[in-house]
């Protein structure tokens, strides 16, 4: 018998050697060889039968070899040619060996585009049910998928690797890496390590996806900006994968477990959707300089028994602009080896689980040992369970005498804001309760409340389980009252809707004096007038150039804002021969506006009138008109939208004055309405010599960068001739050099079509309070880009200045108009303009 078993051993053995020879056939990773044998390939001791359901890929193999056998492919591009839908229980597996697989040639010089009528250029569009990734390592840094293209960086779009389209796509052991941005380094053969193609941070993509219970194991997922790791999926499960990433990166939809995240900047999420996102005993660290977030435009998350490390004890937030409606949830955080709260300055945003049962929704301990319960979270109507827990669950409930499933992680207010006035409207408010996924789930009961200081000012009536809530509003002070009205779950879940309570409105005022307008004074002209009410006074007023006693050509040059009435109009050089008039809808604090009243000057203003100097400008919008005015006038604003490459006409007024977000948040300016705008101050008729423009700004980017992307820009205009688009500008683009610095240059204009005169500076000075000088004196015109709160202090290594200087020659001009031409995407607040001239 044991010679019989020898002999079968021995022919067993030499059929392997034997089609080991006949393949030639080698894996890069000895530590676990791949053993191909031509129709099956063995890994760990186990036989795998290749099919039309199980590829096997090797970039190794020659196209001799994958002429020769069916079901094998030296690229992935190739395989994918050949898939066939998989099922829940028998995926199209493709399994890959070591090696880095190019899904887009990284040496085609070729600029990548959108097809057709899309806007994001993919590099592998995939339609497949049920398509697993199995990568033949333990490692999943030996099998690397990997594209290197990005926004405006050998793409025109949001480069993104993978598009797939179908159900239950899942990786394990795999790579997806897009090395635009970040240096691919490959020890198993580090003849295939490749730079990255720029220095300068883009949006570079990894996967898109439509279809739901995707699922990756032990998995890396590498770039920068906009990772896009199975973004579009309805339920996702991260297990044991590691992130890179910088701002608008992560899956929004996804449990994250057990895994690893690399924060290179403060905002990780766009947004989440849905029931959102949910860390359970992951570790994260945060590489930002400065505080880290979670969201830039909001969304929940759930962080339970995880682990921030940070290079000094920074604070943890989920967004710098904080909604009031926000409730997000915590357990057992730690930073740097010590408990953490996020949001600590707004602690009402962040649930903390420690006492509440809504925890049970996402671990529990039993027999010992903590048991996070991916089953609750991703169990659906259908039952998904990735992580095979059910079973444990379910003896968990038995043993404990508690419930572990269909527990939800998600309550809802409908409308989260409304106004209501008191004696007219009433709200009625609705809850949603979802388990996480967006399964809603009937018949939780819920609780409403709202501060005892409030309570004078609404009357809360649920139905009998607390889905609906009818708010009276009670308010009869003066001024409208902000009030958040919470709703809760036995379990701890909480929403809260955020009321405007409004005192019943007055029939608008009458005018006790009518409006009439004092003679100029002391450079200004005065609107008197008096309401019949003893309420505070909000009239609307609305100043006005016009070229006759009549009206006739009226454009409007100031308003009132924030409800505080505009009773002066300050004279400049620009209203000489013109008529002022000035508009006024009578309102108070109780009431709306009513009918507008007009009054006008008797005789247009002369040179005498005007007190200020006639050879400066200063203005911080705070009351201009920001109405698009097309017309090229001297004396008046161009406000209009900046139309290039044949673009249909924006009929938005093109600016606006308001508060702005993120790099500008907690001020006010102007600011474009969209992605570009022109501003075009048109100077009085005269001869003008040596001039300068200062202007304040803010951008809303906030690590230098300024723009969107890069080619987009903004150009400040001087010594300008807006009639033939001629003069002279310093132009702050955004290049693919840096992700962090904008170059400034210095520009002659001419009909229109801009040339470039000085070297260009990178700098990092384009973001916070920066401030920009042009100068010329006769023909020299130079510039000047500024912040004293930069954190460089002098030339970095690769040439990025704190502040730039730029200088040209130029040839003498007589113009005197100046402006900005703004293609920048991103929104820049222009805190302040201030203009002089010789």
């Amino acid at each position: 018998m044991k010679e019989k078993y020898f002999y079968y051993l021995s022919l067993f053995f030499c059929i392997v050697l034997n089609a080991q020879e006949k393949t030639n056939y080698q894996s890069l990773e000895h530590k676990n060889p791949v053993l191909f044998t031509g129709k099956t390939i063995v890994y760990k001791g186990k036989t795998i039968v290749l099919g039309p359901k199980s590829f096997f890929i090797d970039r190794e193999l020659t196209d001799a070899q994958t002429a020769k056998y069916p079901y094998i492919y030296n690229s992935v591009n190739e395989a994918v040619k050949h898939l066939s839908d998989g099922t829940e229980s028998a995926p199209m597996t493709l399994y890959i060996a070591p090696n880095v697989y190019w899904i887009d040639n990284p040496d085609d010089p070729e600029i990548r585009k959108p097809e057709g009528d899309g806007s994001v250029p993919y590099g592998l569009i995939i339609k497949c049910e049920w398509l697993k990734f199995y990568g033949l390592t333990d490692n999943p840094e030996n099998v690397v998928l990997a594209a290197n293209r990005g926004q405006t960086i050998g793409a025109i779009g949001n480069f993104t690797m993978f598009k797939f389209s179908g159900q239950g796509t899942s990786s394990e052991n795999v790579t997806f890496g897009n090395y635009c941005n970040v240096d691919l380094e490959y020890p198993l053969k580090p003849a295939l390590n490749r730079t990255k193609r720029a220095s300068a941070i883009v949006q570079a993509q990894l996967i898109h996806c439509d279809g739901d219970k995707i699922l990756a194991r032990n998995t890396r997922f590498i770039s920068r900006l906009n990772l896009c790791p199975f973004v579009g999926g309805k339920r996702v499960l991260f297990d044991r994968c590691h992130f890179e990433s910088t701002d608008d990166a992560l899956c929004g939809t996804a449990v994250y477990l057990n895994c690893t995240l690399d924060f290179y900047s403060s905002k990780p999420f766009y947004w989440t959707r849905g029931t959102g996102a949910v860390f359970l005993n992951c570790d994260i660290q945060s590489l930002t300089s400065g505080n880290q977030f979670f969201t830039k435009a909001n969304g929940q998350l759930a962080v339970i028994d995880t682990r921030f490390v940070a290079k000094n004890d920074i604070y943890l937030g989920w967004n710098d602009n904080l909604p009031d409606q926000t409730r997000n949830y915590q357990y057992q955080l730690s930073l740097n080896n010590k408990p953490v709260f996020i949001e600590k300055n707004n602690p009402a945003s962040t649930v903390n689980m420690d006492t509440l049962a809504v925890l049970d929704a996402y671990r529990f301990n039993y027999n010992g040992k903590t048991i996070y319960n991916t089953y609750n979270l991703l169990s659906g109507n259908d039952n998904w369970d990735p992580m095979q827990i059910k079973n444990t669950v379910l003896a968990a409930e038995k043993a404990n005498q508690k419930k572990y499933t269909q527990l939800p992680t998600q309550l809802l207010i409908t409308p989260d804001q409304i106004s209501i006035e008191t004696n007219k409207i009433k709200a009625v408010l609705k809850t949603t309760v979802n388990r996480f996924g967006n399964y809603e789930l009937k018949g939780e009961k819920i609780i409403w409340s709202v501060e005892d200081k409030d309570k004078p000012f609404v009357s809360l009536k649920p139905n009998e389980d607390g889905s609906e809530c009818e708010v009276t509003p009670n308010n009869y002070n003066d001024s409208v009252k902000t009030i958040l009205i919470t709703a809760k779950t036995a379990s701890g879940l909480e929403a809260v809707t955020v009321i405007d309570v409004a005192p019943p409105k007055l029939t608008s005022p009458s005018f006790a004096e009518a409006p009439q307008l004092s003679e100029p004074k002391n450079g200004t002209i005065n609107l008197k007038y008096r309401i019949d009410s003893s309420f505070k006074d909000e009239s609307q007023i609305k100043w006005y150039r016009c070229s006759d006693r009549n009206g006739k050509n009226a454009i409007e040059i100031l308003v009132s804002r924030n409800n505080i009435p505009l009773v002066n109009y300050p004279l400049t050089i620009n209203d000489t021969g013109y008529y002022i008039m000035a508009t006024v809808a009578p309102k108070h604090i109780r009431s709306d506006a009513g009918k507008s009243f007009t009054v006008i000057t008797k005789n247009p203003v002369s040179v005498e009138d005007i007190t200020t100097e006639k050879n400066r400008l200063s203005t911080n919008f705070k009351n201009n008109s920001t109405i698009n005015q097309l017309a090229i006038i001297p004396g008046f604003w161009t406000l209009a939208p900046f139309i290039q490459n044949n673009d249909t006409a924006n009929t938005k007024d093109a600016w606006f004055y308001g508060e702005g977000v993120d790099g500008a948040n907690n001020q006010v300016g102007l600011l474009q309405t969209g992605r570009s705008a022109k501003l075009i101050y048109n100077a009085i008729k005269r001869d003008y010599s040596d001039m300068k423009i200062r202007l304040d700004v803010t951008p809303f980017k906030t690590a230098g960068q300024g723009f969107s992307v890069a080619h987009m820009y903004m150009d400040i205009l001087i010594k300008y001739k807006p009639e033939t688009q001629t003069g002279y500008a310093l132009r702050l683009i955004r290049t693919t050099k840096h992700h962090d610095a904008i170059d400034g240059v210095l520009l002659a204009y001419k009909n229109g079509i801009a040339t470039e005169i000085s070297q260009a500076f990178s700098t990092n000075a384009f973001k916070g309070k920066c401030t920009i000088t042009l100068e010329v004196k006769a023909n020299e015109l130079t510039a000047k880009i500024s912040n004293g709160d930069s954190e460089i202090k002098k030339v970095t290594p690769d040439g990025v200045y704190p502040q730039a200087f730029l200088k040209a020659t130029i040839a003498p001009d007589s113009s005197g108009s100046f402006g900005i031409l703004y293609n920048g995407g991103s929104q820049t607040m222009i805190n302040e303009i201030n203009a002089e001239w010789k």
